[in-house]
C-alpha cells in the first residue's frame, strides 16, 4: 500500500483539517509528520467546531489509527488542554492516538528562547507565534533535544542538562522569567502524555502499510513556509513539502501514493514576510470578514490578497501535486470581478518563476475573471455549479496543470463537493 499526502500549497491555513476529516473514511490510519502547534486545523461538523494542534485531523473518526510522526514537536502542556478539550467533549483518544518516541519535546524554556530571539530581531522580526518552534528545532538539529522516548529513561537528568543549557542562553537577553511556573504546567503535561502509548512510529507505520493499511499524511502550515523552499527567512522550521512526509514518518519515497495539495480559491498569509497579492484596502478587509481569516490558534488577523498562481504553480512542482482541492469558494460568491495573479515583475522583468531573493519588490501581473454572484453555500454536486464558477476553475486548471477534485463552498463537512468532471 501506498502513503497518501494531504498537504498546504500556499503559506498555511488552506482549510487541512477540514479535508483530513472528510477524507479519513477511506484511510485506516491518519498521522501528523511535521510541524507542532503553531498549526491550528480547524474542523466544523454536527454544530460543534474543534481546533487541533499536534492531534491528527482523524481523530473523530471511530476505529482509525492516528500517529504523531517523529518530524512533529509536541509541547506537553499544550498537549494537554488539546487532549482534555477533547475529552469534555467525549472523545475517547487513548484507543486511537500514538506518539512517536522519536518526536521531539517542546521544553517550557524553548518559548522563552523564542521570545528572547523575536524580541531582538526589532523590525526584522519574522512573526513567530512564540510557541517554541524554532528553538526545538535548532536544539534536534544541533544534537541537543529531548525526545518522547527519553522520558522512558533518565529523563531528569537530560532535563536538567538541556534547562541548564537555555539558561546560560537566556542569560545574555534582557528577558524576566518566572519558570517554576511554566515547568508546574509542563510537568502535568508531560503526566497526561504518559497516558499514550509511545511506539516506534516508523516501524508500525511501514508494518501497517505491509498488511495492507491506507495511510493518510497529514502536513502542518503550507508549502511557502517551507523551511527550504519557502519565502525564507520568513518561514517555519520545518520541511512542510512533500519530502518532509517520508523524513517525518520514516517511509521511503516510493511508498508515496496520492499528493492532495490544498489551496484557498484566494490567499491569506499571517505574520511578516513577502505577500505579492497582498490587498491593504477595502477589498483585502472584505475577504478576511468574509472569509473569518482570523488565526485559529492565534487569533491574528490574517493578511489577505488574490490567489497566486505564480506561487501556487511552484508548490505544485516541489510537491509532486496529483490532485487539487480547492477551499473557500463560497467567500467569493458576491464579487463581480476576482484577480488571479499569473506572473511577477521583478526589478522591471516578468517571470513566472518564484524568486530567490523575497526580500526584492515583486509585483503582481493579474488576470481578471467575472464573478459567479449566486450563492454556493448550500450547493450538493458539481452540477450545480454556475458557469462563470466553471470557467474560474477551468482557467486554474489550465494553469495549474492538475485537476482540482474537490470543492469546499462552506466549512461544514457536508459543504465538500467531490468533482467527477475531470475524472
Amino acid at each position: 500500500m501506498k502513503v497518501d499526502v494531504l498537504l498546504g500549497l500556499q503559506w498555511g491555513d488552506e482549510g487541512k483539517g477540514k479535508v483530513v476529516d472528510v477524507l479519513t473514511p477511506n484511510y485506516d490510519v491518519v498521522t501528523r509528520f511535521q510541524g507542532g502547534p503553531n498549526a491550528g486545523h480547524t474542523l466544523e461538523f454536527e454544530g460543534q467546531k474543534y481546533v487541533l494542534r499536534s492531534i491528527p485531523s482523524g481523530i473523530f473518526q471511530g476505529g482509525k489509527v492516528n500517529v504523531i510522526g517523529n518530524g512533529v514537536v509536541l509541547d506537553p502542556a499544550l498537549f494537554r488542554q488539546e487532549v482534555e478539550a477533547l475529552e469534555a467533549s467525549g472523545h475517547n483518544l487513548t484507543e486511537r492516538l500514538y506518539i512517536s518516541k522519536k518526536a521531539h519535546l517542546i521544553l517550557p524554556t524553548h518559548r522563552l528562547l523564542d521570545a528572547a530571539y523575536e524580541s531582538a530581531k526589532g523590525s526584522s522580526k519574522i512573526g513567530t507565534t512564540g510557541k517554541g518552534i524554532g528553538p526545538t528545532y535548532t536544539d534536534k538539529i544541533s544534537r541537543n533535544g529531548l525526545r518522547v522516548g527519553d522520558l522512558l529513561c533518565n529523563f531528569e537528568a537530560k532535563y536538567k542538562a538541556a534547562i541548564d543549557r537555555h539558561k546560560e542562553i537566556l542569560s545574555h537577553y534582557n528577558l524576566q522569567y518566572d519558570l517554576a511556573s511554566i515547568e508546574k504546567e509542563w510537568f502535568a503535561g508531560v503526566e497526561k502524555l504518559k497516558q499514550f502509548q509511545f511506539i516506534d512510529s516508523e516501524f508500525v507505520i511501514n508494518d501497517l502499510l505491509a498488511n495492507g493499511k491506507n495511510v493518510l499524511a497529514e502536513g502542518a502550515q503550507g508549502t511557502m513556509l517551507d523551511i527550504d523552499f519557502g519565502s525564507y527567512p520568513f518561514v517555519t522550521s520545518s520541511n512542510t513539502i512533500c519530502a518532509g512526509a517520508c523524513t517525518g514518518l520514516g517511509v521511503a519515497p516510493r511508498r508515496i501514493g496520492e499528493v492532495y495539495g490544498i489551496f484557498k480559491a484566494y490567499c491569506t498569509r499571517v505574520g511578516s514576510g513577502p505577500f505579492p497579492t497582498e490587498l491593504m484596502d477595502e477589498m483585502g478587509d472584505k475577504l478576511r470578514n468574509l472569509g473569518h481569516e482570523f488565526g485559529s490558534v492565534t487569533g491574528r488577523p490574517r493578511r489577505c490578497g488574490w490567489v497566486d498562481l505564480v506561487a501556487l504553480k511552484y508548490a505544485v512542482m516541489l510537491n509532486g501535486v496529483s490532485q487539487l482541492i480547492m477551499m473557500k469558494s463560497d467567500v467569493l460568491d458576491g464579487f463581480d470581478k476576482i484577480k488571479a495573479c499569473v506572473a511577477y515583475k521583478v526589478n522591471g522583468e516578468e517571470t513566472d518563476e518564484f524568486p530567490f531573493d523575497v526580500t526584492e519588490k515583486i509585483e503582481p501581473v493579474y488576470q481578471e475573471l467575472d464573478g459567479w454572484k449566486c450563492d454556493m453555500t448550500s450547493m450538493k454536486s458539481e452540477d450545480e455549479f454556475p458557469e462563470k464558477f466553471n470557467a474560474y476553475l477551468d482557467f486554474l486548471e489550465d494553469y495549474l496543470e492538475v485537476p482540482i477534485k474537490i470543492v469546499s463552498v462552506g466549512p461544514d463537512r457536508a459543504q465538500t463537493i467531490i468533482r467527477y468532471a475531470n475524472k
